[in-house]
Formats: structure tokens, sequence, C-alpha cells
């Protein structure tokens, strides 16, 4: 039977006992030991691979867990450490991830649920001959909240902000052993409580929470948090002096999160998929934690598992589809002319210098667009090409997926923007039946002037018309009433745009990229190819009375319209 990709695997035990490929990260636990931290936080972006790497800490590090699982891994060579530490520690590990809701009591119960489920895996403890009965009752106060729906009022917040180091006082007398604390996505629940319109009092909770845990803890033997940005000491981590973090600049453990470049090789060579090498770096590769080249697992592993289904799988965007996207729009939204001429630069394949805050608050990211610049390079949009002097970073869009996402999220900004103008727009649309090129050209080419081209010389020419065309295809169909296709098979192939008009009249459009610049020639071939293709048959078959033919060429900004 062949081993299956892991997709949406985040459990190591889960994906070793079940026959899941693995890609070796276990010399984490190594590093981890030998730079010890009492508080470390590692932020990296969605997808790439913490909630796998926290599971493993995790299986490694907690008393009772299960040593076969890391048979034939690299950790199991480090003999003397596997002897002091392997299977040595209670462990209590979090994910915040599903901390949300419309109000913060409704989220506040949320935290309170996930923390009463972990520890609900130490029912033991209600039986320890170690406990007195004032611990086991404070334990019962952990365990009661999410048994029942009513339950969930009996673990008071004051309960719950001090639930960590509640258990972990108990698990110490329990064990004789200090406790590891494993805490997934601390971030999720204040950006959720952000956009809800309750972030100060998350943030006062999670505070408490974590001021409880991992500052005033004796109980604690290390922590790890991960996350997707690093959230500024004033806003949680106020007082917390043994917090070491460890952001997608950081040389140390640049490794451990993503695929390496060897990571891919292997994983291709055991499918038999090597071929497809140059297409996966092209789209899924280009992310620089540190000193190192990363690929996007959850991207290689989808397409990957495509291509063992269909040889002829195209790649897709996969890990962008799987993130929030908001910011982006927002960038577009705040943006001015300086703004777009950056975002028009890193669609184009070039670099953009910035100063980086890595250090945040949710609040922090609405104040500028610098500090979305910050969050779009911290959460895997934009990824490092250069380090400058103080915290000024060359940025670029990492590949070929990242970039067309950012196409997709410009069109349908520009679609929006310009729609909201509908005495502009319908101009626009009503110089096309009425054969009004001068209107076309110059209309056109103030929507291009207030819009975001592609220009890389690295795209080919049929990526920038499919810019092009996607944006005038948007703006004629603003006309409800218009029938608009887009690629319609109307005669011996397809025409780029055709349009059919209540009062039947039919409009064929075939547009041009002048890679030369020579507008004037690009238009001429683009009216050659509807009569070559025949691409007016079948308006005519559909009865129009007037059938009106343009060629529309484009080099950048400019543009040029012709009629047949």
């Amino acid at each position: 039977m062949r081993i299956k990709l892991p997709i949406g695997i985040d459990g190591f035990e889960k994906l070793r006992t079940n026959d899941f490929y693995y890609a070796d990260k276990t010399m984490f636990i190594k590093e981890l030991l030998q730079n010890w931290g009492e508080v470390n936080l590692f932020t990296r972006p969605r997808r790439f691979g913490k909630s796998l790497n926290m599971s493993m800490l995790k299986c490694f590090f907690e008393i009772g867990s299960a040593p076969a699982l890391f048979d034939g891994l690299k950790i199991m060579e480090e003999k003397e450490l596997c002897e002091k530490y392997m299977g040595k520690f209670p462990v209590i590990s979090i994910s915040l991830k599903s901390v949300d809701g419309r109000s913060f009591e409704s989220a506040s119960a949320a935290l309170r649920t996930v923390i009463g489920n972990e520890a609900g895996r130490f029912r033991f403890l209600r039986e320890s001959t170690i406990l007195d009965q004032e611990d086991k009752d404070s334990y019962q106060r952990l365990i009661k909240v999410g048994s029942d729906s009513r339950a969930i009022d009996d673990m008071t917040e004051d309960v719950a902000a001090a639930s960590l180091k509640t258990l972990s006082q108990l698990l110490h007398r329990h064990y004789g052993q200090k406790v590891i604390l494993l805490i997934d996505e601390y971030d999720v629940p204040l950006d959720k409580a952000f956009q809800a319109g309750y972030y100060d009092e998350m943030v006062n909770l999670i505070r408490n929470l974590f001021g409880n845990a991992l500052k005033t803890n004796d109980s604690l033997y290390f922590a790890v948090l991960t996350g997707c940005l690093r959230i500024s000491k004033e806003s949680i981590f106020t007082g917390l002096n043994n917090l070491k973090v460890h952001t997608i600049s950081d040389v140390r453990y640049d490794e451990f999160f993503g695929f390496t470049d060897g990571d891919v090789d292997e994983l291709l060579a055991f499918y038999g998929l090597s071929a497809y090498k140059e297409i996966i770096r092209d789209w899924y590769d280009g992310y620089r934690f540190g000193d190192a080249e990363v690929y996007s697992p959850w991207d290689v592993i989808n397409y990957c598992d495509e291509l063992l289904a269909d040889p002829e799988a195209e790649p897709e965007n996969y890990w962008a589809n799987t993130s929030g996207n908001d910011l982006i729009r927002r960038l577009l939204k705040k943006a001015n002319q300086t703004t777009r001429d950056e975002v028009e630069q890193l669609i184009s394949g070039e670099t953009i210098t910035k100063t980086i805050r890595q250090e945040l608050t949710c609040r922090d990211v609405e104040d500028s667009i610098d500090n979305i610049w910050s969050v779009l390079y911290s959460t895997g949009y934009l990824t490092e090409r250069g380090r400058l002097p103080g915290k000024q970073r060359k940025l670029a869009l990492p590949n070929r997926e990242v970039r067309e996402l950012f196409i997709e999220l410009v069109r349908d900004w520009f679609e929006e923007t310009t729609v909201a103008d509908s005495e502009r727009i319908n101009r626009f649309c009503a110089a096309f039946p009425d054969e009004d090129m001068e209107t076309i050209q110059e209309m056109l080419g103030d929507y291009l002037w207030d819009s975001i081209s592609v220009r890389d010389t690295a795209v080919r020419s049929n990526m920038k018309e499919n810019f092009y065309h996607g944006m005038l295809f948007g703006l004629l169909r603003s006309q409800g009433k218009w029938l608009v296709k887009s690629n319609a098979e109307t005669g011996e192939g397809y025409s780029d745009i055709s349009i059919q008009t209540p009062d039947r009249v039919g409009i064929v459009i075939e547009l041009k990229y002048a890679e030369d610049g020579n507008l004037e020639t690009a238009c001429q071939k683009a009216l050659n190819q509807i009569e070559e293709k025949k691409y007016a048959e079948g308006l005519k078959r559909r009865g129009t009375k007037k059938l009106i033919k343009y060629g529309i060429a484009f080099f950048e900004k400019e543009c040029m319209v012709v009629m047949a």
C-alpha cells in the first residue's frame, strides 16, 4: 500500500501510525533543548507545519507516550538526549485556533472549553494519592467546563485566567516533575476579538492567562508558543522577561518550518514525481526563513496528491485559499498612488524596500499602510530578498501562487472601485455599441492609470493578456442587461470577449499584449485573428442586427483601440 500524503494531518501520532509521509523535522527537538529558553515563541505563516511540530514535541516529551512513534527518525540517533528527555515530562498542550465568537462571552467560553478539555486528559489527578482535597477541588473546577453548556459558568474568568498555572502545579506535584506547556495559534483569539469588537477584554484575559502560566509559574520547565504574528509585549507579554522570540527573520530553527529544497527532492523522488520539480519551485518555493529557502509544504503536498491522480494536473492556489486575504484588500483600499506603484512593482517581480515592524498589536495594523506591509511579510505574502541597515528589508512576492493571488485581488478591488462610479462606467460601456473608439481608448487609458498593471518581462504574454482581459471584462459586465461572455466559443475558436445587447448589437473584442510596445501592429493582429477564426459567426447565428469588431492592444499602462 502506498504511503499516503498527509493533507490536513497535523497530529504527529496519527501521522506516524497511519502510514502518512513525514518530512523529518525531529531535530527541532535537539535544537530547542540546546538553545533552551524558558518561554519560546515561534512566529511563522499559516500552513508551514507549526501545529505538527507542536504535536511532535508533545509526543516526544510526554510521560506515557510511545517511543516507537520516532523509530527511524533522526532524533533517535541522539541516544543520550532521548534517554534524558523522552517521555519524562507532564505536557499541557492546547491550541487556541478555535477561540472565536461574536461576543467576548462566547469567545471566553470557547477558551474555557479548550482548557477544560485539556484538563480532562488528566482525570487520574482526582485519584492521586499525592494531591490533597483542596488540590482535587481545584482540579474539579477545571474539568467541569465543557461537560455541558451550563457547566461553563462554573469556571469563572478568574479560574480561567489561572487555569494553566493551576493545572501545571497539580501535575508537578503529582509527578514530581516540572511541566512543559505548548500553546499553538496563540494569537488567533486576539485577531478574532479585534475583528468582532471585543479586543480589550480578550487582551486582558490572555494577558492574565499567560502572565500566570509563563511569568510566575515555578512548576514550568519550559513553554513553546506558536502563531503568525509577534504580538507586542505591551499587549499580552507585559513583564515577561524570559521570552525568546524566533521570527521568520531569525537564522535559528530556520529549516524546521516548511519544506527545504532537500525535503522536496526526497518527497518527489519517493513518489516518482521528480520531473515536476521546476513547476513546484516556480509556484510554491521562494519563502525565506532566516538563511533557509523554504517551500510551502501545504502546497507541495496538495499538488503532489493531485499529480498522483492526474499527471496532467495544473498547479493551483492552495495555500492562499486557506488564509484570510483581508490584509491585501485593506492595503488596496488604503492605497495611494505610491502604494499602487509598489504593488505593481511586486506583481512585476521586482522588490520594494520597507521598514519592518515585527512587534505589533492587532490595533496597530490599521494605523498605517507601513504596518500592513509588515504584517504581509510576517504572514508569508511577502518574503525577504535582502537586508538593509536598521529594520529595512527588500521585499518581494515569494512565488507564482502568491503573485496570482495578488493579481486576482487587484482585479476584484479595481472592479469594486470602478463599478461604484456608475456614471463613469456607463459612459465607457456605451461607447462600445456607439463605435466611439476615441472615448473607449481615452477612458480605458484612464482606468489603466488608476489601476495596477502587469509589466514583468518574466511573465508570459498570455498571462499579461489575461490580466487586461479580466479588467476589461469586469468593466463591461457592469451592464446588467448585456449578455457578456468571456472566452466564449463564437466561431471556430474562442474570442476574448463577446457582447450581445438587448437591441441586438453584437460586439467581438480581441485583446493583445504588445511585447515590443508596437500597439498598432498588435491591434491589427487582434483584428486578423477575429476574421481568421470567424469569431463573429456565433453572434450572427443568434440574429444580431449589427456586428462590431474591436482589436485592443496594451503595453504597460498604454492602450490602443481599433475597429474592423
